[in-house]
């Protein structure tokens, strides 16, 4: 009781409040959104996951954060038991072919959102104890095996959007790392090709459709790229104030499809306006900022690189989420954090936010 009472005080205050208020904003837009198929399955799910979240956040601040490097490999082997795991017992959507999830007693449970934990800790570990070298060949590519196995089996479900987040949270955390631009253009330059041979030898048809829609979502208006349209629709007759909860149009009549998923920013721009827009924009670029200030703050290597894996996970979901529903980046299916329905991915962001708090909590920086 003692400890609880100690990382309750010792919480970033601020962190805390912004991320509660957001999550709770994101159940009343899924209850909206969700209103069509007149069941309360969805909010009651968010609702346990947004609970059982809080818990695992404060749960995390307990251990010191430098304590998770000495048990750093065993959540790497779990990582890689978890997504093996996914590719044999796994379950999706159909007409994506993939296997994501792996279902218990009617839940789902999407393994690779909890490896990013895992990931973070790991990978943080991992390049604390090599940063002196992180320019040499031979630890250079242990850590880009590191992330690249995970990758690897993620790519394997298929899932490219999740590892398109691993890719982008490691750069990050090299980067920090102080990794040396020859490195940085030599991966800018290999991009084309293999770019090349994703598109003409690994990509499906409807992976492809979602890239052509990108450029011009009217070349198939009633097939793939309608989401991208009706998304762009919900935003724009949103107006300022929008509609009003529960008035949305397009999100009752059912016209806007993955509503309280993938496109929950157009359900909140339509019923919201500008403004619900504004306020979610805000909250979020609170969360990014105290991420990215504690990881400057901290006092020891590992902290930084945890906050700026956090950091890093955030700012993909968010540009990206945003930008697919605006129609400026092609339709991936990467939630919006605090905001999209789905357990997985919502206790996984209040766990990220516990090892940002964690780190804060230890630096001085909670009041801030």
């Amino acid at each position: 009781m003692n400890e609880i009472k100690r990382v309750i005080k010792d919480a970033d205050k601020l962190l805390l409040l912004v991320v509660i208020i957001a999550a709770l904003f994101g159940i009343t837009a899924i209850m909206s959104s969700t209103r069509i198929y007149e069941t309360n399955k969805f909010v009651i799910v968010q609702s346990g996951a947004f609970i059982i979240g809080v818990i695992a956040m404060l749960a995390i601040m307990i251990p010191d954060y430098n304590s998770f490097a000495a048990v750093a490999k065993y959540l790497y082997i779990l990582s890689i038991i978890m997504l093996v795991a996914v590719l044999f017992i796994g379950m999706g959507r159909e007409e994506a072919g993939s296997k994501s999830w792996i279902r218990f007693f009617g839940i789902g449970i999407q393994p690779s959102e909890f490896v990013k934990i895992f990931f973070i800790l790991t990978f943080s570990s991992h390049l604390a104890s090599v940063e002196e070298y992180v320019n040499s060949p031979f630890p250079l590519i242990g850590l880009l095996a590191h992330g690249g196995l995970l990758i690897f089996l993620i790519l394997l479900e298929p899932d490219y959007g999740t590892a398109m987040v691993y890719i982008f949270m490691m750069i990050c955390m090299l980067f920090a790392a102080k990794i040396s631009y020859k490195y940085i253009i030599a991966a800018l330059c290999a991009f084309v090709p293999i770019g090349a041979v994703m598109w003409f030898f690994v990509l499906q048809p409807y992976q492809k459709d979602r890239f052509l829609d990108f450029f011009h979502p009217e070349r198939d208006m009633a097939g793939s790229g309608y989401h991208v349209i009706q998304s762009k629709v919900a935003i724009g007759s949103g107006g300022i104030i929008g509609k009003g909860l529960f008035k949305g149009s397009l999100i009752q009549s059912g016209a806007l499809p993955a509503s309280h998923t993938d496109f929950i920013f157009s359900s909140i721009a339509e019923e919201f306006g500008f403004v619900g827009c504004a306020v979610v924009m805000g909250l979020l670029f609170v969360i990014i900022f105290k991420c990215i200030y504690t990881a400057n703050a901290s006092r020891t290597s590992m902290g930084t690189y945890i906050c700026v894996g956090v950091a890093a996970m955030f700012i993909f979901h968010i540009y990206e989420n945003i930008a697919m529903c605006m129609g400026l980046m092609p339709v991936t299916g990467i939630p919006l954090p605090f905001f999209s329905y789905g357990g997985s991915s919502l206790v996984t962001a209040f766990v990220a936010i516990g090892l940002v708090m964690n780190v804060s909590s230890r630096t001085g920086t909670a009041t801030i």
